[in-house]
């Protein structure tokens, strides 16, 4: 039968190629998408750990010692302001720093703004919105540009033709530069305004005995502008060459995977087809190696039992052929010869029908107990005594035929089985002794009583089982003589339902024998006192 599902290679390559691409997606999502946002996660996640850091140590003696180190360390900038505005400490990475070039108002403004927030709070500021970032800042000497005019504690704007021609600034013509006078006088600092960088100023109100201190802490995030152009080059890269490779694994993974899985696919559809000699040979994983071993095993019980399947009809058809040719033949005899129809021929025909009804009867029990649906009608009733009158069945086969069958035993016991069927077991097993006790025709049934157990054994001295054929012989259909001879007494099917009644009735049994020196056939079952 055609399935319109995709084979479990097809399936192998998709969800590998399926998986390489989730991660390259993934990949461009927080390299180039989400790059500049984790950065100012990460970049504030630092500023607050920096601020804890510098808190920390505020009191101590060498608290300005420290805040350089930590300045220096983090690359950012710390300023400690008073109520009025003035600085008491200060540590400086960035010349121009957002935090340093500030007017005492503006200070005054951060203090408000940190103490409206309930003491501490964090502020993102734009480079066009404050004058102190220094990230592209220069310093001029004034001797060096005769061209530049300076007028006292005063700022100047000035556009780039005002500025003569200087290697070593790179300007925007289009924006305006803004210098700006320091405290000494001999100096300006020039603030390019051409970036988009941005400040994020922590500010935390501290209480030091009577007095509130205003804790700055400054940190430039660059923009990434050329990361996230220099990583989109590389990632374009990197995409096409892992496509690339990712097709070429998935399918050799694919095809690796399921090449055992194809091939023992194979061979079961031969299995099913009849092909009973097939073998399951996929050995690359556990589990198809399991796989296989199970379907060898179950190839291997098939054939058993294909072979005793033909066994049986070869068996069967001897035993149901030979009574109906002997009924068949002494009706003709009585029919057509006068004189014939004598009580002795009838009763041949009579004996030869009642063993063609055993055989069927029994082929029918054991199609039954096989099927589960044949129930036990117990009772409680004397074993012994039930024996007993077994063994009196068998006293013509005694006295014409020779046998020594006898049945020894100390003390008569009950038990709570069916009846009917333990008959059915001991007339089994007696029958089976006969068949094959050999010319010594001896058989012996022994009762032996320990405790609340009674065990009975079944002994025959004939040519006995070989190990290696003991688990086999309670198996349906089992011959050890594959020769088949017709039996004295029985259908030659009663070990296996032997087998199967004492398995309803929850007893054990088993079987002794040593090769040509006979059999022991026993089971146990419960004595009621």
């Amino acid at each position: 039968m055609k399935h319109d599902k995709i084979s479990i290679k097809w399936k192998i390559f998709v969800y590998l190629l399926g998986f390489t691409v989730a991660i390259i997606a993934i990949l461009w999502l927080f390299q180039i998408v989400y790059l500049n946002t984790f950065y100012k996660v990460i970049k504030r996640h630092e500023l607050n750990n920096v601020a804890k850091m510098v808190e920390k140590y505020v009191g101590n003696d060498n608290f300005q010692t420290i805040i350089s180190n930590i300045s220096r360390k983090y690359d950012v900038c710390i300023n400690v302001i008073d109520t009025n505005g003035d600085s008491l400490y200060s540590a400086e990475t960035k010349p121009g720093c957002a935090i340093h070039n500030v007017s005492k108002q503006q200070y005054s403004d951060y203090y408000e703004i940190a103490k409206a927030a309930g003491g501490s709070t964090t502020l993102d500021l734009d480079d066009k919105e404050h004058v102190g970032n220094g990230q592209n800042n220069g310093e001029v000497k004034p001797e060096q540009n005769d061209d530049i005019k300076s007028v006292d504690n005063e700022e100047t704007e000035i556009t780039q033709s005002d500025v003569v021609q200087n290697e070593d600034l790179k300007v925007d013509e289009s924006k305006p530069l803004d210098i700006r006078m320091d405290d000494n006088g001999g100096h300006f600092k020039m603030f390019n305004f051409r970036d988009n960088s941005q400040s994020v100023v922590y500010m935390n109100i501290l209480k030091t005995d009577d007095t509130e201190e205003l804790l700055l802490i400054n940190s430039l995030i660059t923009p990434v502008d050329a990361t996230v152009s220099t990583l989109r080059i590389q990632l374009t890269y990197i995409t096409v060459i892992t496509l690339i490779l990712a097709l070429l694994i998935a399918l050799l993974i694919s095809k690796r995977v399921s090449r055992s899985i194809i091939k023992v696919s194979d061979s079961a559809k031969k299995f099913a087809k009849g092909a009973l000699d097939v073998h399951f040979d996929g050995r690359d994983y556990r589990e198809i190696a399991e796989l296989s071993d199970t379907l060898n095993y179950a190839t291997e019980e098939l054939s058993k039992t294909e072979n005793l399947r033909r066994e049986l009809i070869a068996n069967v058809s001897h035993d149901l052929r030979t009574p109906l040719t002997m009924i068949i033949a002494y009706s003709e005899v009585m029919r057509d010869l006068p004189g014939e129809n004598t009580p002795e021929n009838v009763q041949v025909v009579i004996d030869e029908a009642k063993r063609l009804t055993d055989l069927v009867n029994d082929m029918l029990d054991i199609s039954k107990l096989q099927a589960g649906v044949m129930t036990l009608n117990k009772s409680i009733y004397n074993l012994t005594d039930s024996i007993i009158d077994v063994m009196e069945r068998y006293s013509k086969l005694k006295s014409q035929d020779g046998y020594n069958i006898t049945f020894e035993y100390t003390e008569k016991v009950k038990v709570e089985a069916d009846e009917q069927k333990m008959h059915q077991v001991l007339y089994n097993l007696i029958n089976n002794a006969i068949n094959y006790t050999g010319d010594k025709k001896i058989v012996k049934v022994k009762q032996i009583v320990k405790g609340n157990i009674v065990r009975i054994e079944v002994i025959d001295c004939g040519i006995g089982i070989e190990k290696d054929k003991l688990p086999y012989i309670w198996d349906r259909y089992y011959k050890i003589d594959k020769t088949h001879k017709r039996a004295i007494s029985g259908t030659g099917l009663g070990l296996s339902i032997v087998r199967n009644i004492l398995e309803l009735h929850e007893a054990k049994y088993g079987v002794n024998s040593i090769k040509d020196k006979g059999s022991i056939f026993w089971f146990e079952i419960r004595v009621i006192r």
